[in-house]
């Protein structure tokens, strides 16, 4: 089995600590992509290399990683770790509301970064597919309305019955090469414009 590969983001300012992360990192078969040192650094670094994961200490000397893994969560979702120096439950409880993954505790001990990352990456694939499956679900609980009312108002306009509406929409579709639900919004969209279109 291949080994375990992670591009790595550090956003630290401790130098010491960088280091020791960095090179647990290469231990492990990663590779750090980038270093950061404060708050405002973790969007754009995120942004530029697109890692795999990225570790955020606790304290950076313009605010704290809670805060720069809440801009990363907004503007580019990833896997996020927190390096943090003492386990306090404020500080996990605002960590896991910002959407962090996981945590380690400094001094990091190497063994534990591998298992960390490992989760962190796989947790965040669980929750992208189940937004993902969401996200779908909403789009055809949509079309389905927007296919409901187009069929309401070819029910009334032609005196069509349900599944003569259905079957019109759907050949509409197949012969424009267009979703049903597309078909369905031009329909909508032509009877709002109704007075234009028909005659009184």
């Amino acid at each position: 089995m291949k080994t375990r590969r992670w591009r790595v983001l550090i956003v630290d300012d401790h130098a010491p600590s960088r280091a020791a992360v960095a090179e647990a990192v290469g231990a492990q078969g990663g590779t750090v992509v980038g270093n950061g040192s404060r708050v405002e650094d973790a969007v754009r670094l995120v942004d530029k290399h697109r890692p795999d994961v990225v570790l955020l200490a606790v304290g950076l000397p313009d605010g704290d990683g809670i805060e720069a893994a809440r801009r990363v969560m907004t503007a580019l979702p990833c896997p996020i770790v927190l390096l943090t120096s003492h386990t306090d439950p404020d500080i996990t409880a605002g960590a896991v509301e910002a959407g962090v993954l996981g945590f380690l505790v400094k001094p990091l001990r190497p063994e534990e970064l591998a298992p960390a990352l490992d989760v962190a990456v796989s947790r965040f694939r669980e929750l992208e597919a189940v937004r993902k499956e969401n996200e779908e679900l909403k789009r055809k609980l949509e079309s389905r309305k927007l296919v409901d009312r187009a069929k309401g108002i070819l029910m009334t306009r032609m005196g069509l019955t349900e599944p003569e509406a259905f079957r019109r929409i759907q050949k509409t579709a197949m012969d424009t090469r267009k979703t049903m639900a597309e078909v369905a919004q031009a329909l909508l969209l032509t009877n709002t414009m109704g007075p234009l279109s028909t005659t009184r």
